[in-house]
């Protein structure tokens, strides 16, 4: 299965690299290999993460980083609405 972001999700997903590139050059990139990491997970088995919101939104951690990748399922593709940080603004994502 592949993924996609939401419109908005892409700018805060690259706002993220930045953030932490900017903090200390290669933190960007380990951010970024840590999602592609979750993403992999997540199209193999887009179930195993918690529904969040039935019947379809789903939520699945970072390990290393503190956001969660909120997501959903639809025609053979995964949708990522929003990589939203742990303590910010929770459900903000939830009219995507």
């Amino acid at each position: 299965m592949k993924y996609r972001f939401h419109r908005t999700a892409t700018a805060e997903h690259y706002d993220n690299v930045n953030f932490y590139e900017d903090r200390l050059p290669g933190l960007g990139a380990d951010y970024l290999k840590e999602f592609e990491t979750v993403m992999a997970h997540i199209c193999t088995a887009p179930n195993f993460y918690p529904t969040i919101v039935a019947p379809d939104i789903h939520k699945a951690g970072l390990k290393r980083f503190p956001f969660h990748v909120i997501y959903r399922t639809e025609q053979n593709q995964i949708i990522v609405l929003a990589v939203a940080h742990q303590r910010r603004q929770p459900a903000y994502w939830s009219k995507r």
